[in-house]
Parts: C-alpha cells; structure tokens; sequence
C-alpha cells in the first residue's frame, strides 16, 4: 500500500503534468481541475454540494474544504453534511447546533485510487478540452494557407505537423501529381475541411483546391489585397495547367499584367509552388459570348453560337485554331468548359464556297445504321460536317471507338477524292 508521502508526491506530479498543458487558458484549466477534483469527492462521499475547491495551478496546489451544519448529538441524518455537535466541538469549543462548520480535507487520506481516480479524470477533460480548442482554432482557418512539416508519408495521405505539434493530414487526391515529399520538409498548403469523430479533430489540407492557387495570387499580387482586382473564377488540373479569370476596379490597372507580373515575375514562384502548372490570366467579361472566346485562348474563335438555357455553346473555328482550342489531351476546351460553366463543342469552319455535300443517311450502304444514328444525335448531318467536326469530339461525344471514327472518316473523305 502507498504511503501518505508517496501520494503527496503523485498529487505533486498530478500538478505538473497538467499546469503547463498547452492552448489552455488559466481560467478554463482551474474550472476543468476544479471539476476533476469535485468528481471525485461525488464519488467518495455521495455529493460534492458542501464542498469548496481552490486550485492554484500557478503553484500546483489546492486546498479542499467540507461545509457542514452543526446538529444536536445523535440527530446527524447525513453524515457529509451535518456533524454532531460533541464532535464540533472537539474541533473548536465555542461551536453552537445551527452553525457551519468548515475544515480542510486532506485528499491524500482518501488513498491511492482517489488519486488514480483523479488523474484519470483530469486526463480525460484535458485531452477533451484540447481536442476541442484545436477543432474550432483550425475551424476558423479553413480557406488559410498553412505551412508545416512534413512527418510520416503513406500511400493513401501524408502526415505533418504544423508548430504547435499538431497533426494535419494531407490526403492523396489533394496532393499535386508528380509532387516529392521528404521527412522533414515544409510544405505549403491550403486548410481544406475539418471534421470530428467521437470528440477527436481532423484536420485535410489541400494542394489541388482551386483556392489554394487563389490564395497564392492573393500573396503575391498587392492589387487584389487592395481591392483592385478581383479574381472572378479559378480553373484548374492540378499540375498541368490552370485558367484564371480577373476583373480590374480601377481602369488604370490592367488586371492580367499585374497578376503575371513583368516578365512573369509574379506568376513564376506560383508556379513552381504547383510543380510547373501552367497558368493562364485571362480578362473576365460577363459577356459569355466574349468569355467563352477568351476562356479558349490561345486560339482565335471565328463565331460563337449560344445556348444560355442548355449552358452549351457552338464554337467555329478555322481549321489550323481547332487544335489550339482543343489543346493536349483536351486540356484546353476541359478548362474553358469548367471556367466559363458551358458545354463547349468545337466545329471547323466550312468555306463559304464550299456547298458540295452530302447527307450521311446516303453512306448506309457502306456505314452502320446505328453508327450514323449516332454522329446524326451530336447534330452533324453531312458528310463534310462529320469531316469537319474534330476527330476527338467524335469520338467523346458520339461514344465511338476510335477505330470506329477513323474508318467513318475514311470512307466520307473518300467521296470527295
């Protein structure tokens, strides 16, 4: 069995471990030793009502004292809160029946698993209490850039810790493609989502977030903090490349050369902080017609057909644009598509003197009915128009293999040879 010493010196200990508990404040840590301290005393005498806890973190100590109503002998109902006046009185001589009675107790009496019972208590409110100071700190964060390092790295997500010690996760579908971590490196990152399951935070960040390359932007461009410029809609294939549609307040301010900066200057760091995402700044227009022929830069759109009901458009083009519009991998059409909120399809323009054509229905002796039906469903009821159309979209939108296309394009163009 412990001795009174030994159980002072684990009261002592007690003191220690949680009076420097971090991202506590002193009120809410004496309230939460307090309640500890009064749990206990419930359990041991039925009610802690009588009692009054003082507790002094600052010095790691406490006093506890017991309130009781002095009573005639042999009417103590409840012992805890009443004491028998002979008894008062061996205590102090001149205590009269009505009176209270206040005397310290010594906690360490109650023994060992007191004490155990105790530290258990504090152990739990602290760890709950952290819990929640660091879900509802990083829940007014979210949308923040944070920069922390970075800890353990698995195959589904990565673990880092910001500088407070604090674990972050950074999940796989929010990391950059191509992105290298290593133990020990800072990264940077935007606060994504925090959740809580039974009490216990999670906090995601995000690389790929459009709001993440936001806040980048934000940082390095002094016009947009200012006011000046306002970043209207963000596209982006993390890692590849990024459209971003600015609006200026100030005619004097040319919105797309402040954010690329002389020379690039202020979108290089951006992008090497992206892997060598490509970034491209276009002038926002709540002209859709003009936004969807800007959204599509680098190529150079002839006409524009919109459907603002169905959000799609019909966008001609010469011949040697489409593949520009289009892009590698249809990268380009996919941003302009997620920029601007519209289906776009992509159509060769037919020369004006060019009238010779033939509908497709004339090809099903050479040509699946079916395969037709299709390409007629996209809206393409020529011969030249399917020769026209680009090969990728067919392809898409027909949901065609591309054997399928090639041998359809094969004997179209042959009519014409």
């Amino acid at each position: 069995m412990a001795t009174r010493k030994e159980q002072t010196i684990s009261m002592i200990d007690t003191f220690k471990e949680f009076k420097d508990t971090k991202n506590i404040d002193r009120t809410t840590l004496v309230s939460v030793l307090e309640e500890s301290f009064r749990n206990v005393l419930a359990k041991i005498f039925g009610s802690d009502e009588n009692f009054d806890v003082i507790v002094n973190p600052d010095k790691g100590d406490f006093e506890i004292y017991r309130n009781r109503i002095v009573v005639a002998d042999g009417e103590v109902s409840d012992q805890n809160k009443e004491i028998a006046l002979r008894e008062a009185r061996m205590i102090e001589p001149d205590y009269e029946e009505g009176e209270e009675l206040s005397e310290p107790v010594d906690f360490t009496k109650f023994g060992r698993r007191a004490i155990l019972n105790l530290r258990q208590t504090l152990a739990s409110k602290i760890l709950e209490l952290e819990h929640d100071t660091l879900y509802n700190k990083y829940k007014d964060r979210v949308g923040q850039i944070i920069s922390s390092e970075v800890y353990q790295m698995w195959k589904r997500e990565i673990l880092l810790i910001d500088d407070e010690g604090n674990e972050l996760i950074l999940p796989k579908q929010e990391q950059i493609p191509n992105d290298q971590y290593r133990k020990g490196e800072t990264i940077r990152a935007i606060i994504h989502q925090v959740t809580t399951e039974n009490n216990n935070p999670k906090i995601y960040l995000s690389r790929t977030s459009p709001l993440f390359l936001q806040r980048l932007l934000e940082a390095e461009v002094p016009e947009i903090n200012d006011g000046l410029i306002s970043i209207k809609k963000i596209a982006r294939m993390p890692g590849e490349r990024a459209k971003i549609a600015v609006e200026s307040y100030d005619e004097r301010i040319d919105p797309v050369g402040a954010c690329v900066g002389v020379k690039g200057s202020r979108v290089h760091g951006i992008v090497r902080e992206l892997n060598n995402e490509n970034i491209d700044v276009i002038n926002y227009t709540s002209n859709i017609k003009l936004f969807i022929q800007r959204a599509l830069s680098p190529a150079k759109v002839s006409s524009i057909i919109v459907d603002e009901e169905n959000h799609k458009a019909e966008v001609y083009l010469k011949p040697e644009e489409v593949s520009l519009a289009i892009g590698r991998n249809g990268l380009n059409i996919k941003l302009a598509s997620m920029l601007t909120e519209y289906t776009i399809d992509v159509f060769r323009e037919v020369a004006e003197n060019d009238d010779e054509d033939i509908y497709l229905d004339e090809f099903a002796d050479e040509v699946d009915q079916w395969i037709i039906d299709a390409i007629k469903a996209l809206g393409l009821d020529t011969a030249k128009a399917v020769i026209n159309a680009p090969r990728e979209m067919l392809v898409e939108k027909a949901d065609l293999e591309e054997e399928t296309v090639d041998h359809l394009l094969e004997v179209l163009k042959a009519e014409f040879e």
